[in-house]
């Protein structure tokens, strides 16, 4: 899976779970949440380090910091069905005054690969 593809995925994900009950361009989820695409892209990071090792347990933590932006958090395993985990997000964007938590889902494919899934 590219980068490109992961970040989208991502962003996507970000969005039916924060702008489900109003549809919202992509970029102004984006900025209400104080994220940048590059942010973005550190939190996928996070994310495929933390699923890089099969199904993990619940309760795992991965954290991540943008050093360019200072923006921070953790992901943690939620809850695991069968080959899909939802993922629990803390993200304390650089001069937001407090976290904001957001969830996202991944499945396993057959090939092994963690697809974002709504």
């Amino acid at each position: 899976m590219t980068t490109r593809y992961s970040l989208t995925a991502a962003v996507l994900s970000v969005a039916l779970f924060v702008g489900a009950a109003h549809a919202k361009p992509l970029s102004r989820i984006i900025a209400e949440m104080g994220l940048t695409p590059a942010d973005f892209e550190v939190v996928n990071a996070a994310s495929n380090t933390l699923l890089s090792n099969g199904t993990p347990s619940v309760g795992k933590e991965q954290s991540w910091v943008n050093e360019a932006t200072g923006s921070k958090g953790t992901i943690r395993v939620g809850n695991v069905q069968g080959n899909c985990v939802e993922l629990q997000h803390a993200i304390h964007p650089e001069g937001a005054d407090q976290t904001r938590e957001i969830r996202t889902r991944r499945c396993q494919d057959a090939s092994g690969n963690w697809i974002m899934a709504p």
